[in-house]
């Protein structure tokens, strides 16, 4: 079985979908790896490792993808006209693409045509046995540690309470919107920065992982707070007004680490609106507001997604696109080993091959074509009465 690895080309995508560590166990399952050349450069991974590692680093994406099985992406390859090398065009029919991609009938549509077997790794049920495949999960971890890097970076009087012969400089007071998995690694490091945390959440469930972290909770109790969370874990993106509700009045160096609607039924839905503009207004000068829902248009008012803008009133709003690829080396990682896990899991070892039964929980969550047809529930046509 060939499997490929090729170099992300969408716009601010820095993370590539294996690691020398696992191309080796890859080659212990029987594959030959063949990795586009350049893949892990931005990652700082050059090709003379995955060599090492066993690799064939194949010139272009045509010599990569020749007779591969698997193909293992970060994001969905490059349709026609969308770059310089229509990567869609070159996956052979039959094979298995993994990766985030970011799911859609239309694209769904576009696989089962192509005979492309594409499974939406973003789709992952949240199950316990599915936890190590889940990179919303790992991707969304380092999101939240790299934006308070970033909030750090960008306030200007310093995160821990600073005394010195000329005088005290007070710690910087950091508020955090959301407490899923993004949110609870920003409230840590942001702890760890020695900044005064205080944290919201929709769900009732998070206060205890608020408060257990060291931060102070902020609450709104109410009978949308007590709905306020899916039967897979997820909080609903209806309730966003909850989490604004409980920021408004708040004040000083905010940290917004965003709130992100993670259910697969809400895939390419806008992030709900937490911070409005008159919110952003109420701030000091110099505050800083990182928002992580950026890609999904922003949880800010004023978020520019991809952009670093100072407001009128001197509030630095960062809305970076592809928080997870700002650290792309931990990323890729992580990204990495989701797929191994997942691809593993199913692994035939006598036919050194993938074993998808098509009845298993997590596989009908994540495959969105086989056969050439598209059969996830979410997005196969209506069968007709």
């Amino acid at each position: 079985m060939r499997l490929a690895v090729l170099k992300e080309r969408r716009p601010a995508e820095t993370r590539v979908a294996a690691t020398p560590e696992t191309v080796k166990k890859f080659i212990a399952l029987g594959c030959t790896v063949a990795v586009e050349a350049g893949a892990g450069l931005a990652s700082g991974i050059p090709d003379a490792e995955y060599a090492a590692a066993g690799a064939e680093v194949a010139p272009d994406a045509a010599s990569a993808l020749n007779g591969a099985g698997i193909v293992l992406k970060i994001r969905a390859p490059l349709g026609t006209g969308e770059g310089e090398v229509d990567e869609l065009s070159l996956i052979p029919r039959g094979a298995l693409m993994l990766g985030q991609l970011q799911a859609s009938p239309e694209m769904a549509a576009t696989y089962a045509q192509l005979g492309i077997e594409a499974g939406a790794m973003e789709l992952l049920p949240r199950i316990t046995r599915a936890q190590s495949m889940d990179i919303l999960s790992s991707q969304a971890n380092l999101a939240g540690y790299r934006a308070v890097i970033e909030a750090a970076a960008a306030f200007d009087r310093g995160f821990p309470m600073l005394m010195t012969a000329a005088g005290t400089i007070s710690a910087a007071n950091v508020f955090v919107m959301g407490a899923g998995v993004a949110g609870l690694q920003a409230i840590a490091t942001a702890r760890r920065l020695g900044g005064r945390v205080s944290a919201t959440d929709v769900r009732p469930a998070a206060k205890e992982e608020i408060k257990s972290l060291g931060a102070a909770y902020v609450g709104y109790e109410s009978e949308e707070s007590k709905q306020a969370q899916t039967a897979g874990g997820y909080a609903k993106q209806a309730l966003g007004r909850v989490l604004c509700r409980a920021g408004q009045g708040r004040r000083g160096a905010y940290r917004q680490a965003g709130h992100r609607h993670h259910d697969s039924a809400g895939a390419g839905r806008k992030a709900p609106t937490l911070v409005t503009a008159e919110m952003v207004a109420s701030m000091k000068p110099g505050s800083v507001i990182v928002d992580i829902a950026s890609d999904a248009g922003g949880n800010v008012a004023l978020t520019q997604p991809g952009q670093f803008i100072t407001t009128e009133n001197g509030v630095k709003v960062i809305g970076f696109n592809n928080w997870p690829g700002r650290i792309a080396g931990a990323s890729s990682a992580l990204f990495a080993r989701n797929l191994l896990t997942f691809l593993t899991t199913f692994w035939d070892k006598e036919a050194k091959a993938p074993k998808l039964p098509p009845e298993d929980e997590i596989v009908k969550g994540v495959m969105l074509t086989h056969g050439g047809a598209v059969v996830h529930p979410s997005l196969a046509p209506a069968k007709a009465a």
